[in-house]
This record gives C-alpha cells, sequence and structure tokens, in this order.
C-alpha cells in the first residue's frame, strides 16, 4: 500500500512544521567569517518571512542575552508578529524552561521543527537530537547554521546524519512549504530569492 504524500518522511510540510530560529545574536555573529554570519542571516530571513506567509509558527531563542547580545533586528523584523522569544541558558532549546510551554501553545500539533542559527556543533546539535528524542522529526538547514570553524561545522552536520537528523537547504523547506507554483506565497518567495 502506498503512503499518502502527507505520512512520507523526508519532506517539510506547512501544515506540520515549526521553525525555530537558535541564538543569531549579535555577539555571537561577531564571532563568526563575516561571509558565513551574513549567509546564515540571510537564510534565516528567507525562512521567517516565507513562514509567516505559509502559516507556519516560528519562535526564536537567545542565549544569556545580557551576555551575547539580542536577536539581529533584521531577523526578528522578518518573523511574524507576536512571535515569542525564548531566554535560556541550556544550550539545547529542548532542556529550556519556557520551550515545552510554547510548544505546546504557540506551536501545537506541529511535530516537524525546522532549526537555523548559531552554533552548529553546539546549541543546534544538541537542540536536534533532544528534540528527535523527544519523537520530533528534526531537520537542520544547513545554509543557516554556522560554527566560528569550519571543522566544528561539518563535524556538526555528520553528527547530525549519523543520528538521523535530515540535512536540508534554505530553499529546499521554502519549495516544501509552498509545494506548488500555484500557492499565494509563490511571487513573493521568488521576489525573496532575487
Amino acid at each position: 500500500m502506498q503512503q499518502s504524500i502527507a505520512s512520507r518522511p523526508g519532506l517539510v510540510h506547512a501544515d506540520e512544521s515549526q521553525l525555530v530560529i537558535v541564538d543569531i545574536q549579535s555577539r555571537l555573529g561577531e564571532g563568526m567569517p563575516a561571509k558565513v554570519a551574513n549567509r546564515v542571516i540571510q537564510n534565516a530571513i528567507l525562512l521567517a518571512r516565507s513562514a509567516s506567509v505559509c502559516e507556519v509558527p516560528v519562535v526564536l531563542t537567545e542565549q544569556q542575552p545580557a551576555m551575547l547580545g539580542t536577536t539581529y533586528s533584521d531577523v526578528r523584523a522578518a518573523a511574524p508578529e507576536g512571535t515569542p522569544t525564548i531566554e535560556k541558558t541550556s544550550f539545547s532549546v529542548q532542556r529550556a524552561e519556557a520551550f515545552e510551554g510554547v510548544m505546546s501553545g504557540h506551536s501545537a500539533g506541529r511535530n516537524q521543527i525546522i532549526l537555523v542559527g548559531m552554533e552548529a556543533h553546539i546549541s543546534i546539535l544538541q537542540s536536534a537530537i533532544d528534540l528527535s528524542v523527544a519523537g520530533h522529526e528534526v531537520f537542520v538547514v544547513e545554509d543557516a547554521v554556522c560554527s566560528r570553524r569550519l571543522e566544528n561545522y561539518q563535524n556538526a552536520l555528520d553528527r547530525l546524519r549519523q543520528n538521523g537528523i535530515f540535512v536540508v537547504s534554505a530553499e529546499s523547506i521554502v519549495f516544501e512549504w509552498i509545494r506548488d507554483q500555484s500557492h499565494p506565497a509563490f511571487a513573493a518567495v521568488q521576489n525573496w530569492l532575487r
């Protein structure tokens, strides 16, 4: 018997997805190679805008913002109005005290978690594995995550794959959300990609 399209693992669905933007903060960004940080910020903005028009909930997290600064203003502005921000001390979002409350209210019933942010080998890796163990289908957007050192970034992607986490691109996520050229958001997405 053939699986329904909605039940096939590996493809994201707008009505099942939750975008989690992890620690894209000013002081963390300053420690990244400028070109890499810019790529992560631009792809996070693309995903946040696309989430907004595809009605995908977004959550922002900040790792000790008093020390590491707040989320880049362009990223925050791209997120839908009313997007919650969770301050945390744990590296994994799953271990942040407020995260489960936000997920059960703001994002109830959405099992696919799309992760973007800083740093790939710390907060992204720990979050992805913890969320997967908790039963979520986890997607890490490789062109929207980074580490200060290339070897840490590469090692994180290897470990994610070894743990059954999907490693994807920002454009793949966006086009899986809209699914068809007839989608009302298609023209907007095309503009953002230019």
